[in-house]
């Protein structure tokens, strides 16, 4: 019986090991006055790009303020507000509920597809 809970809680040990050390996407906030403002950018395939405003609006916004452990949203802006990034635009049509943990969990059309210039690039206002 001992043996049997070792082994479980060796396999237990070893998948929440796992876990963990998965890449996450992460975000950063670019131009802001304060850590928690700014333009968002996101890394993917170790390559900073931008986030499109097309649908971008107050729950978006909350999921990157809590990913970023911000605090709670204060606004969600557009028109590249934080001034206009470079690179790639990766993600367009953004559609969160406003409960997911990751911005890359909300629903949008995948990775660099888009239809947007960075005259459109995202941003967020956290209160943290």
């Amino acid at each position: 019986m001992f043996q049997r809970i070792i082994s479980l809680l060796v396999l237990l040990m070893a998948a929440c090991s796992a876990q963990s050390t998965a890449p996450k996407p992460q975000l950063r906030l670019v131009n802001g006055s304060t850590p928690c403002s700014g333009r968002v950018e996101i890394l993917h395939n170790n390559q900073w790009g931008t986030v499109c405003d097309d649908g971008w609006d107050i729950n978006n916004a909350e999921v990157v303020c809590r990913q970023m452990r911000c605090g709670p949203v204060q606004s969600a802006t557009s028109s590249a507000s934080f001034g206009q990034g470079t690179g790639p635009i990766w993600m367009d049509d953004v559609a969160c509920t406003g409960s997911e943990s990751l911005l890359s969990e909300c629903r949008h059309p995948g990775f660099g597809t888009h239809n947007c210039n960075h005259g459109e690039d995202a941003g967020v206002i956290c209160s943290g």
